[in-house]
């Protein structure tokens, strides 16, 4: 039996995880949920399992990774398996109107938020939320399939007829519209591993909504990158190491809450003063520049964590 198996759907984000872990000597398998199969027969190859499978699947034409991991972990889960980022986590990953209902729990700061499964029944949502708003799927990833929407023509004109946009689940969320200084404040996003923080950064953008902090995604120093969803101009990401207390331990409940190990919160700073969270991200894609300016390798100190975890488990 391995120490550990990985799951994954995107090779090259994960990537630098698999060399930091080959690189300490641990005994792990990549499980690639692209194209798999298992039964009630089968026997847990591992004493632990991370989960990395991505919401975004759908946009690299991988959609059957994510039902299939997600049964794969529920199955480990009844046989006592221990899955990092498991079923619950990844319910809360692939669901905008869960984090939402999650966050008005915890008495967190969030945008409104009204999910709706036909055109016929946007005008319910828009009562509830107001326009202009952010439309986005319910499953989202990577900023896939996000418009702001001005009118309810707007929704119609997206979303009306046999719209190819409603994949994967059919389910779309009319979310309240913030407006923010999205080049200059831009947002904050915390990534945490088993409850602590592992660094903050402030990600800048021109408006789009892409902003995965892969380097795969977004490539240090203006390179092109090979996303699915390339941004039309700039992301930056810089370390931001005076995130205040109040926005950890916002992000910290969160995080416990939603049954995640290692994850990324991210929030917004408007000029109102307000500081509302509004994503969830399980699949971390920690950016290593960032992590290099407070002095270390993230995914190191992800291997270091998971040998600690390993070591428990036996």
């Amino acid at each position: 039996m391995r120490d550990l198996v990985v799951l994954y759907e995107h090779p090259q984000w994960q990537q630098p995880l698999f060399d930091a872990l080959t690189a300490r000597g641990v005994d792990f398998a990549a499980y690639d949920l692209k194209a798999a199969a298992f039964s009630e027969s089968d026997l847990p190859a591992a004493r632990l399992y991370f989960n990395q499978a991505s919401p975004s699947a759908y946009v690299r034409g991988n959609t059957r990774a994510v039902p299939y991991a997600l049964a794969l972990m529920e199955d480990l889960e009844a046989q006592g398996v221990r899955v990092l980022n498991g079923s619950k986590a990844f319910r809360l990953e692939l669901s905008k109107i869960a984090q939402s209902r999650l966050m008005r729990r915890l008495g967190i700061d969030h945008p409104r938020s009204a999910a709706f499964n036909h055109v016929a029944a946007v005008r319910s949502a828009v009562e509830e939320i107001g326009l202009p708003a952010i439309l986005k799927p319910n499953q989202g990833g990577s900023g896939a399939r996000m418009y702001k929407v001005n009118t309810l023509a707007d929704i119609d004109e997206l979303l009306g007829g046999d719209s190819d946009l409603w994949a994967p689940d059919h389910l779309f969320v009319l979310q309240e519209y913030l407006d923010h200084d999205a080049r200059g404040q831009g947002i904050i996003r915390l990534e945490f591993i088993g409850g602590e923080l592992l660094y903050a950064m402030r990600v800048r953008s021109s408006g789009g909504f892409n902003l995965c902090p892969s380097e795969v995604c977004h490539p240090v120093d203006g390179v092109e990158g090979a996303c699915a969803l390339p941004a039309a101009t700039p992301t930056t990401f810089e370390p931001y190491a005076e995130v205040p207390a109040e926005a950890v331990a916002a992000g910290r409940q969160i995080f416990l809450a939603g049954g995640l190990d290692i994850g990324g919160i991210e929030y917004l700073e408007l000029a109102s003063g307000r500081r509302v969270f509004y994503d969830v991200n399980a699949n971390s894609n920690l950016r290593r520049p960032v992590a290099q300016a407070f002095g270390f390798d993230p995914f190191e100190r992800v291997v270091d964590w998971l040998v600690q975890v390993i070591a428990a488990q036996a």
